[in-house]
């Protein structure tokens, strides 16, 4: 396989973020995610380390933490679960997703579900 060596580290960043948000929910491997932008996995390592100061696997974790939370900030607690969001996000392994959702947010999921069930009671 060929690579382009002299694509910037931000566009290489760029390329696999606009991948990402097409396909948050869907397993996606290092590897895959070379290949999408069209690097080495050592340079596209390298640029996530130099554009962001996190590897790529870590962005992804986190890009798809925040929308977790954005989802679960506006969804309807009737008719959303904890385990919906989760899983529409990637995150399949629910007592891990928990947990990184703990670290990055100060509580548990189902607390911002229930929160924004409050927040829209309150509107209404």
């Amino acid at each position: 396989m060929t690579y382009k060596r002299s694509l910037p580290r931000p566009e290489i960043v760029s390329r696999v973020d606009a991948f990402l948000h097409d396909n948050l929910g869907e397993p996606v491997t290092v590897a895959e995610l070379s290949r999408v932008a069209g690097v080495s996995e050592r340079t596209l390592r390298t640029a996530f380390r130099h554009v962001l100061g996190l590897s790529p696997k870590q962005y992804i974790i986190r890009r798809r933490l925040r929308a977790a939370h954005d989802a679960l900030c506006s969804a309807d607690p009737k008719a959303t679960t904890v385990t919906d969001v989760a899983m529409a996000c990637g995150f399949f392994e629910l007592g891990r997703f928990a947990g990184r959702y703990r670290d990055a947010f100060g509580e548990v999921p189902s607390h911002t579900l229930r929160q924004s069930a409050s927040a829209t009671a309150q509107a209404a």
